[in-house]
């Protein structure tokens, strides 16, 4: 057989797909590279605690060793609330050590509550002693669920932080509507801001509950963090932090692990109960997965509460 006869087909695939041919005997299902393969791949490490939090905690100093107690008085547990509008009023209690929730209108930053309703992305709450309204909630079965945070949104978790109550709406608003905050904001938007204190929400869109009945007696995993669009050097590293309820993680003398993935990739495994530091992250939608599961990897069952994702956005 002549040596033009051997290239021909060669020559063929190469005008067709823009693939060289594979010799024989070698891998034909390999992965060409194009000129549309992306430029670069985001490799994630985990990092110490950025020194500029380390600083702030000095800066504080002893606020970040109080024990802060919270008491959600209104709605009270299985209230039925007549109307889309959800008045929320806690009361901060426990060993505070100068722990109070307020923004600093120079730095739009500073200790708050998290407030979370059913399923939802957060809302920072600063002005704890004004009221503070949930809008347009629709109606049927809700739950509230909040604990406090210091101003880089790192949770505190002593015991009597979290709390959580579950609340009934009676003639609610309309579900394809966002719920909104007490100044009409829609909740958790990330660019409101704080500038008086009769105007004390920030917030995002809510959609409507996906999760199920929630079983308080069972372990739960709330999603805090990451959250919203991070710029800036707020950009890098950014802090994955989260809350834990009847459930103690493997480092911590327990059953459970925290699993957490990025953009659909390799899971990875959280074994004690504190916060993390990832740095590494290029610009655009990231989506991230955290996940509570038992010692054989299984998902912990609770109302769908205990898988969570979050869409953020970084620009670098």
């Amino acid at each position: 057989m002549s040596v033009r006869r051997l290239l021909w087909p060669c020559v063929v695939c190469l005008a067709l797909t823009g693939v060289a041919c594979q010799p024989p005997g070698q891998n034909t299902n390999a992965t060409a590279t194009t000129a549309a393969t992306p430029p670069g791949e985001q490799k994630l490490v985990q990092v110490p605690r950025p020194a500029a939090i380390e600083q702030a905690m000095k800066d504080r100093g002893e606020q970040d060793e109080a024990q802060p107690v919270l008491q959600i008085v209104s709605p009270a547990a299985n209230a039925t609330i007549n109307g889309s509008t959800v008045e929320v009023k806690l009361e901060l209690q426990g060993d505070l050590k100068g722990y109070l929730p307020h923004k600093d209108p120079a730095t739009q930053k500073g200790n708050h509550i998290h407030v979370i309703l059913d399923d939802q992305p957060y809302e920072a709450y600063y002005e704890i002693n004004q009221p503070f309204e949930l809008r347009n909630v629709a109606e049927g079965r809700h739950i509230l669920r909040v604990f406090p945070s210091r101003p880089w949104h790192e949770s505190y978790k002593n015991d009597g932080a979290f709390q959580m109550v579950e609340f009934n709406v009676k003639g609610g608003g309309d579900r394809s509507t966002p719920a909104t905050s007490t100044n009409g904001d829609k909740m958790a938007n990330p660019s409101s801001t704080v500038n008086n204190a009769s105007s004390v929400r920030e917030g995002k869109d809510f959609s409507s509950s996906q999760g199920g009945d929630l079983d308080r007696a069972k372990p739960l995993l709330t999603y805090s963090r990451p959250k919203g669009e991070y710029r800036g050097a707020d950009a890098d590293p950014i802090m994955i932090d989260f809350w834990l309820l009847n459930a103690k993680l493997q480092g911590d003398g327990g059953d459970y692990r925290v699993r957490y993935s990025i953009d659909g990739g390799e899971p990875k495994f959280l074994d004690k109960w504190e916060p993390i530091w990832l740095s590494g992250w290029i610009s655009g939608k990231h989506s991230v997965k955290l996940e509570l599961i038992d010692k054989n990897g299984n998902i912990v069952d609770n109302g769908g509460y205990n898988s969570t994702t979050r869409e953020i956005v970084v620009s670098r």
